[in-house]
């Protein structure tokens, strides 16, 4: 049985104040004629469908069209909710959709049930099981001791339904442990939403939802297949793709990556302000691509994102490494108030700021403005 695993899709996300939806659409449709070389028995979704909450209409458009054009395949769809997405929203109307092969994980009611399909090896029960925190789990337990997401997960996994005949696939959206983030996650304190992977264990496969690193954690059968679009510049070397996982008979498994090509790829430059903007630079660049600028030069450019953008449309992102910022130095002490003069307070506070002294010309602009200012006329 063939399985495509997606997860994260955000829909709706914004990134350094740019709409990810039309990038969202490209790669969502990318991803139908990725169903329409593999033709794979079902597709599993583990999470995050949206960015927020409440979604805004033009997310759940894109979405709607996505899961039409699947239904139109003849496909199986198996979804659960992530810590982003509403399960109450998402699971709405979810027993009137199961007649068109559309699975959605209901709000979690203390037991979850298997959908049952088949293939020439036999049965493959399929668990939703959208994301949980322990206080979701406590409440219809109330004799476990459940404290931490790995007990809450383990209570849950035990009173499931297996059948020692079928091979067993969960899907899940929580971060296990050994899993390696990304700066577009949601951070957690001290590792509290860690679960135990051994938690994981009787299950043929597990499609993993929460982390945007494609990655297996210590076996193949436990896998996050990440994103499919890059949504920090912390994932900007990372290849996006789509996961493939095939049961074979006895729980056997084959995995594979689909890498997926974005309409607009993430990308750093970094190099001085001359450097960046000349053509033999910038003609070996996609300008259309999102960019992250570092600029090497001491001074500050003025109007640099303005002058920038004019080259690179899509610049998100403009940062300086230089002697100013790569030391930082203590501005509340050593100030010897009584005995200097404002200039030379002033020449004092921009020295330790930018780690280098005034020039000439700026010592006596300075000094300029200051007795304007005051009052006091040279």
């Amino acid at each position: 049985m063939k399985l495509i695993h997606l997860s994260d899709l955000h829909l709706g996300k914004w990134v350094n104040g740019f709409s990810m939806l039309e990038d969202q659409e490209y790669i969502l449709t990318q991803i139908l004629h990725i169903v329409d070389s593999e033709q794979p028995s079902a597709m599993l979704i583990a999470g995050d469908v949206y960015d927020k909450s409440v979604p805004s209409g033009e997310a759940v458009q894109v979405f709607d069209e996505f899961l039409y054009r699947l239904v139109k395949q003849h496909l199986p769809v198996f979804l659960i909710s992530g810590n982003h997405d509403s399960p109450e929203r998402l699971s709405f109307c979810s027993r009137m959709v199961d007649a068109s092969g559309i699975h959605i994980a209901p709000v979690f009611d203390g037991s979850v049930s298997p959908i049952t399909l088949e293939d020439e090896h036999g049965q493959v029960d399929i668990f939703l099981l959208p994301f949980l925190k322990p206080v979701h789990v406590r409440r219809y337990y109330p004799d476990q001791a459940i404290d931490t997401y790995t007990d809450a997960i383990r209570t849950v996994i035990r009173h499931m339904d297996f059948r020692p005949a079928s091979r067993n696939v969960l899907v899940t959206h929580q971060f296990v442990a050994g899993g390696q983030r990304c700066e577009s996650e949601d951070p957690s304190v001290g590792g509290l939403d860690c679960v135990d992977a051994s938690v994981l264990a009787p299950f043929d496969y597990v499609a993993l939802g929460h982390l945007h690193a494609p990655q297996s954690l210590g076996s193949p059968r436990v896998r996050y297949c990440g994103s499919p679009l890059k949504y920090s510049f912390s994932e900007a070397n990372h290849t996006k793709s789509v996961s493939v996982a095939e049961l074979g008979p006895n729980g056997s498994l084959t995995l594979r990556a689909i890498p997926l090509t974005p309409k607009r790829d993430l990308r750093q430059l970094r190099g001085s302000y001359l450097d960046l903007t000349s053509k033999s630079s910038y003609e070996h660049t996609n300008r259309d691509d999102y960019i992250h600028i570092t600029l090497t030069d001491e001074e500050d450019v003025f109007d640099a994102v303005g002058k920038l953008r004019a080259i690179y449309p899509n610049l998100m992102k403009l940062d300086y490494d230089n002697r100013r910022t790569r030391t930082r130095t203590d501005l509340e002490s050593g100030w010897e108030l009584p005995h200097q003069t404002p200039l030379e307070l002033f020449s004092q506070l921009y020295e330790r700021q930018n780690n280098q002294p005034m020039s000439q010309e700026q010592l006596q602009f300075s000094q300029f403005l200051i007795q304007q200012i005051w009052g006091e006329h040279p």
